[in-house]
């Protein structure tokens, strides 16, 4: 391991754990005490990093609402507001939607639902252009100011460069932009 503030690796373990149980260590040459977490988006957390990954990953995977999810980890044993699990998602689910695309890229099926529709975020209407495939796996979501035809055509060039294989059939609404776009 490297300290993470000087990149040095002339570093000592310590016998002593965080309260979390991560082992700490020292820098000799910066000598400064340092942790597992420390330099991670997860360093300034209360709860373990795999109760956090745990509850963003069921609140994306499984759309589980965020007072479900809290429900959930209390039946678990681990006592956390729903307003803390929403700041998480807000933090890392970002870090986890990309995991999850990463892991998933290439493995869609070969046919694909296209839709578009309005919503509204932060006050304000943008269209959402969602991908899915027969197995109801998300393919890619993107949102746009516009609703145009370069917006249907950026949207389904990203969504074909992200798959390896091209689909047999999509299936779409009457947007006519689409049928500009392909």
């Amino acid at each position: 391991m490297s300290c993470p503030h000087c990149r040095s690796e002339s570093v000592a373990k310590r016998r002593r754990r965080t309260s979390l149980g991560y082992r700490i260590y020292f820098c000799n040459s910066c000598r400064i005490q340092f942790n597992q977490r420390t330099g991670t988006p997860f360093n300034d957390l209360q709860f373990p990093t795999n109760v956090v990954l745990v509850a963003v990953l069921w609140g994306l995977r499984y759309k589980l609402g965020i007072r479900d999810v809290a429900e959930q980890l209390l039946q678990r044993g681990f006592e956390i507001s729903y307003e803390t699990i929403r700041n998480w998602e807000f933090r890392f689910g970002p870090l986890v939607g990309t995991k999850l695309r990463a892991r998933r890229q290439g493995h869609a099926g070969r046919s694909w639902y296209l839709d578009e529709t309005y919503v509204k975020v932060s006050g304000r209407w943008c269209s959402l252009y969602r991908g899915i495939d027969r197995d109801g796996n998300l393919l890619d979501s993107m949102l746009s100011d516009k609703r145009d035809r370069y917006s249907a055509q950026q949207f389904l060039r990203r969504l074909v460069d992200s798959e390896d294989k091209r689909p047999l059939r999509m299936t779409m609404d009457k947007y006519p932009a689409y049928r500009k776009a392909i």
